[in-house]
Order: C-alpha cells, then sequence, then structure tokens
C-alpha cells in the first residue's frame, strides 16, 4: 500500500506519484503504478452499465441506465431467493486496488442478505496465513522499517526489487552505510537474486528441508540460542529430537538441489547474525506442502532468538496488527454462518453445487475467469444460461464477457477509501481525487443502493464512506484505534505500531509453538517436516517440468491489463525455459508454444533465460486470454488444496512444454 500524491487538472488525473513526505514509501512509486493516471483515463473503460445481448462470452452488450440494471438486479435477486433462499446467491468480491470501504462493504452487503459467502483469498494467501496463526499467531512480524538495525536481510521467496520495493529501498541505502549482506533464495533468478550476496536457487517445494537443514547445523555447530527457545517457544525438544537428524546437510542438498557448502554458508551467517531479518514470500505456500514450508522457516529466528531482537525476525504480512472492528462493514447484520464457497473452487461450485445450486453471481474487484485455478471449469460454470451473473469492473473482462449485466466501477482514485498496509505498519485515509470516469460508480455505493433495494435496513447502508469507516474504529482496541481521527481523516500516513519490545506471540501457549496442538487435532504434523507429496511424485513421474509462477514485472495481474504501455513494456503473455530444456525440444526463443498436461494445453511466447533452472517453466503475472496465443496458464493448475488453509497449489502444477500447432 503505497502513499500517493495524484495531480489533478480541469476534473482530471493527469500524474501519480509517490509521496516524498510519507517515512516509509518515501516518494518512490513502482512502474506499474506511476502509470496509473493512465489506467483511471483508459480507453478502454466502460462507460456505461451494460446488459447481455448476445451468447455468453461472447462480449455482446448494449448500454443500459443504472436504475433499469439495479432494479434488475434486485428483482432478479428476490425472485431467486423466494424461490431458492439467499444462499442461492454468491457475492464473489476481493480486493484488486481496493481499500476496506469499497472491498468491505459489497462482502457485508451479503452478508446481510444470509447468501452464500466466499471463503476469500485461498487463491492468494490463505495457506500462508493460516501457517503463520499456527506458528506465531495472529499478528503481524517485524516492522520492515527496523531493518535498519538490522546485520543480515533473507529475502525467501520474495522478490522484493518487484513487490516490496520501499522495503528494498532501505535495503539498499544500509549496505551503503554498513556491512549488510543479502541472502535470496528463490527458485527464480529475480533481479533481487542478482544483487545478492548470496543466492540460493532454490528447487521449488523444497523451503521447508532447507529451513530444517540449517536448524540442523545451528543446532550442531552450538548456534541455537537455548535461553531464548526456554523461555519464549514451545516443543523444540521434538522437532530437535525426532526431525532435526533426518536433515544432515547432505540430505538438505539433495532434496533442494543446493550446494552443500552454500547450505554450510547461508547456515553460518545466518547464525553468527546479531539482527537476522527474514522477509517471507507467499510463493513458496501455493503448493501442496505450502503450509509446512511457511511454518518452517518461520520458526527459524526462534531457534536463533532473533525474534527478540529488533531488526531481527520475520515479516510475512502486518494486517493482523491493525485489529479495527471490521465487522461493522463487512457483517452488519445476518446469520453468524452461511454456506461457504472457496475462492479458488468457484468452477467447480457453479457445476456442482446443489440444494440449492448457485443460481446468481455477483463478481467484483475479481477476474475468475483467469485467476482460479480449472479456469475451464469456471468457464463451463460462468456459461451457464440459468445462471444470472453481474460483474461490477472497470474493463471487459473475461469474466465480464459471460455477464448478464455489467456494471462500471469506479477506481480507487475515484472514490473515498481507508486503506491499511499489509506490507508496513501504516494506514491512511484516500481522498477522492476525481469524479469517476463515464457513468462509473464505487464498489460503496453500488452495494448501498443494491442494499436499500433489497430492503436491508442496517445504517451502514446509509453512511458515507468517512461516517463508516469511523465504525471501523468502535470497540477497537490497539494502536490503530488510537489514531487521531481528525489527521486520519486529513489524509495524514497515520502509524500502527507498538513500541516494539520483541515479537509477539498469540498461539494458545503465548510463544512460539514448534509442536502446534490444533494441527495435531487436525491430523496433520504438529512439528515441522518436509516430506515428499506422493501426488506431485506421480506427477513428475509423468511430466518433466514443473511450473513457477510469480507477478510479472508490469503486468502482476489483469488489473494492469487496462493500460497499454504497460502491456507493451511486459510483451505478449509469454513463459520461460532454461536453455537446456528449450534446446532439448528444438525451441527458439520468441517462438510460440504449447504448453499442455491433462487438464489441457494454452499457447505462450517463449523466452530462453538461465534465470530458472533445468525443469522448470516459468509464467509470469496473469493475463487475459485474448492477449495470449492461446488461453492462461490456470487452465493447466488444478484446484487441489494446500496442507493448511484450503489455498491453491498453483505451483505443484506438472507439464510440458512443445511446439505450438493449434488446439489438438
Amino acid at each position: 500500500m503505497c502513499s500517493l500524491i495524484a495531480s489533478v487538472e480541469d476534473g482530471k488525473v493527469v500524474r501519480v506519484q509517490g509521496d516524498p513526505d510519507h517515512p516509509y514509501t518515501a516518494g518512490f512509486a513502482c512502474g506499474k503504478v506511476n502509470r496509473d493516471a493512465d489506467l483511471v483515463n483508459s480507453p478502454e473503460r466502460i462507460a456505461t452499465p451494460l446488459k447481455r445481448t448476445g451468447p455468453k462470452g461472447s462480449g455482446q452488450f448494449t448500454a443500459i441506465g443504472w436504475d433499469e440494471a439495479l432494479d434488475e438486479i434486485a428483482a432478479r435477486w428476490k425472485a431467486i431467493i423466494a424461490e431458492s433462499g439467499p444462499q442461492a446467491i454468491l457475492g464473489y468480491a476481493y480486493s484488486a486496488h481496493q481499500g476496506l470501504m469499497n472491498r468491505g462493504l459489497v462482502n457485508g452487503l451479503f452478508h446481510a442478505l444470509g447468501t452464500s459467502r466466499l471463503q476469500a483469498g485461498t487463491v492468494c494467501d490463505t495457506c500462508c496465513e493460516e501457517a503463520w496463526n499456527f506458528t506465531v499467531g495472529p499478528v503481524g512480524g517485524a516492522d520492515p522499517e527496523d531493518v535498519v538495525h538490522s546485520d543480515l536481510v533473507i529475502s525467501w521467496g520474495a522478490d522484493l526489487a518487484a513487490t516490496n520495493v520501499h522495503f528494498w529501498s532501505l535495503v539498499e541505502h544500509g549496505k551503503k552505510t554498513r556491512p549488510l549482506p543479502v541472502v535470496v533464495i528463490d527458485p527464480r533468478r529475480t533481479r533481487s537474486a542478482r544483487a545478492a550476496d548470496l543466492y540460493l536457487p532454490i528447487r521449488i517445494g523444497t523451503d521447508a528441508a532447507l529451513a530444517l537443514g540449517v536448524m540442523h547445523i545451528l543446532v550442531r555447530d552450538g548456534l541455537a540460542d537455548r535461553d531464548y527457545l526456554s523461555n519464549h517457544t514451545i516443543g523444540f525438544d521434538r522437532v530437535e529430537r525426532d526431525i532435526l537428524p533426518k536433515f544432515t546437510p547432505a540430505r538438505t542438498a539433495e532434496i533442494t538441489g543446493l550446494p552443500v557448502a552454500d547450505i554450510e554458508k547461508f547456515a553460518a551467517m545466518y547464525g553468527k547474525a546479531k539482527a537476522a531479518l527474514i522477509r517471507l514470500g507467499e510463493g513458496m505456500t501455493r503448493l501442496a506442502n505450502g503450509g509446512q514450508a511457511l511454518r518452517s522457516v518461520a520458526l527459524l529466528p526462534g531457534v536463533t532468538g532473533h525474534y527478540g531482537v529488533k531488526g531481527g525476525g520475520a515479516l510475512l504480512l502486518t494486517a493482523a496488527s491493525c485489529d479495527l472492528n471490521y465487522g461493522a462493514v463487512r457483517r452488519p447484520s445476518g446469520p453468524a454462518s452461511s454456506r461457504m464457497v472457496n475462492h479458488l473452487r468457484l468452477g467447480e461450485e457453479l457445476l456442482n453445487m446443489k440444494d440449492p445450486p448457485i443460481r446468481a453471481l455477483f463478481v467484483a474487484a475479481n477476474n475468475p475467469a483467469v485467476t482460479c485455478p480449472e479456469v475451464h471449469k469456471v468457464q463451463k460454470g460462468l456459461a451457464r444460461e440459468d445462471l444470472f451473473t453481474v460483474v461490477h469492473d472497470p474493463f471487459m473482462t473475461d469474466t465480464a464477457k459471460y455477464a448478464d449485466i455489467v456494471l462500471p466501477a469506479a477506481s480507487y482514485l475515484e472514490t473515498d477509501d481507508l486503506y491499511r498496509a499489509y506490507g508496513a505498519y501504516w494506514m491512511q485515509w484516500g481522498r477522492k481525487a476525481a469524479e469517476p470516469r463515464g457513468e462509473a460508480r464505487s464498489n460503496f455505493h453500488v452495494a448501498q443502493a443494491l442494499a436499500q433495494r433489497m430492503g436491508l435496513a442496517d445504517t451502514i447502508f446509509t453512511m458515507s464512506p468517512q461516517d463508516a469507516a469511523l465504525e471501523l474504529f468502535k470497540g477497537a482496541t490497539g494502536p490503530a484505534s488510537t489514531a487521531d481521527r481528525a489527521k486520519l481523516f486529513a489524509g495524514e500516513p497515520i502509524h500502527i505500531k507498538h513500541d516494539w519490545k520483541g515479537q509477539p506471540f498469540a498461539t494458545p501457549s503465548g510463544k512460539l509453538e514448534f509442536f502446534s496442538e490444533p494441527l495435531a487435532r487436525m491430523g496433520l504434523s504438529p512439528v515441522p517436516d518436509w516430506n515428499p507429496d506422493p501426488i506431485e511424485a506421480a506427477d513428475a513421474a509423468k511430466w518433466p517440468l514443473r511450473l513457477l509462477t510469480a507477478p510479472g514485472y508490469f503486468q502482476a495481474h489483469t488489473a494492469f491489463s487496462g493500460v497499454g504501455f504497460l502491456r507493451q513494456r511486459e510483451g505478449k503473455p509469454f513463459c520461460v525455459l532454461h536453455p537446456q530444456d528449450a534446446a532439448a525440444r528444438g525451441l527458439a526463443d520468441g517462438a510460440a508454444v504449447r504448453l499442455f498436461n491433462d487438464r489441457g494445453e494454452i499457447g505462450l511466447a517463449l523466452r530462453v533465460s538461465d534465470e530458472v533452472q533445468p525443469g522448470v517453466v516459468l509464467v509470469p503475472g496473469q493475463r487475459p486470454t485474448g492477449e495470449a496465443v492461446s488461453g492462461t496458464i490456470n487452465m493447466l493448475c488444478s484446484d487441489r488444496y494446500t496442507d493448511i488453509g484450503e489455498g491453491a497449489t498453483y505451483q505443484s502444477t506438472y507439464l510440458d512444454v512443445g511446439p505450438w500447432r493449434g488446439a489438438q
């Protein structure tokens, strides 16, 4: 969440840049956000509400008025509720570029209606969050600004130069003023990896083994902080006795593909550091045993005691420490529980959910026809003629083409909202910079308009965004709740971190949990471990390449696809193969290639590069299907769950690559 300045001339946003006065983001905005004026002013934006006139998926629509659109939506929903009950409706709203108001009130609408509810975030972060919660507890990690006190930075599965640019800037500044070695652990040689003092090109899915191998060396060499382990952790004795003997340097090297010498070097650097900070990425958890990977790495600072040192520890996310009363907006009324639909299994549920089936779908700030695994299922489900679908989006996305009604959405620069950073300890009120383009309306506005038509009487559906934001502070605790309201709503950044007294733990024991009793009760390994996944092993025996997905530098996801300049900078949707794999298949750089497995095939352009290891195919970013040679990568990914958090397993995908030859 970057602090930005929008320059406006004659009511039009003409420039977006970083706020130089913000203490953390410090005037820098990435190459994507610097183009957000182009995003707001894109000629590709939807100007009016639209009603479908052709077959679903054809993108054939005619313009209608807002009242006509909203009246039809409400009438259809009321009829469905009368016939099948509210659970026949699903609100499918996630985040995109929205703050707490525009994201939260859409969910509040469907909660109050008693509809089926979205188990959100499983395509993204539920695995890593749940694994962190079982280990550290539902609290934020280290403050990234404390890196000024660090003497070692470890980027574990995070491309800091691309997705943590403000933290990376502090790291680069620190390296100029003192010794501050950087270790990057990533299957891809990213921009961050190229600048690292030690780069470890780990084999996909083996992060837990490396973390446990490092623990083995720390114990062997007397580098474990026994006082910290005794006073602030539970269960390390079981890990030391039952798990660590299995992860000798030799076996760790065999599993991870890393040289023993590099594993030893990394362990020595980590064990001898006084304040080592691990910046955790989420990608390592988007595979079958992702939860164990996160747990194993997040436990490392407990072995060395770095969790007790300013500038040390680990950082995954910070949002859990911004403890506001989110229920005021997200759950204003409605039943305490309802039927849940997992975010990543939309296609499965559209096709097979019964008693009642999903008969109406409302999609906001998401593009499931691209982002969900098993995209073929999603497309088939969206194509149901008996499914009444509404999509609220600034652009005609792949998903919107299947809608019965499309509503033009305002961008974040065209609405008031409260933003809570999730990679730092800041929140800020973002004032509307310009009126929405065309007839676009915000998520907040649309949720209120539909709530009123559906007869909901909750006062949150009549409040202004600012008054609704004030409701978040009622009954809230912690530093966020004490924010000066006048300063907040004037747009001043508010720091929400407690005075630092060591990493807090909010687990049942109040300590860092090497042994988790809740995981044991779930039938999962209560201690960190690494074992090969049998389904992955079977797929690997059948298919020679493993998929690696990562954000594109200029097209991280389809929310940026409306900017022609950024599409051009990123180039056509592509995959990356190591020269050895490309040569073995007779494939040349720039060629159109076919990626395929049992689930189907897609077509992408090929880039040949040693930024990935042999046996890996990298596909950066998520792109609209119309931009590729054919299809989108998630057509090849399973909707199988992770071990913890029921998250997506994109990186557990195996496939092959060959010359493009059209549909088979």
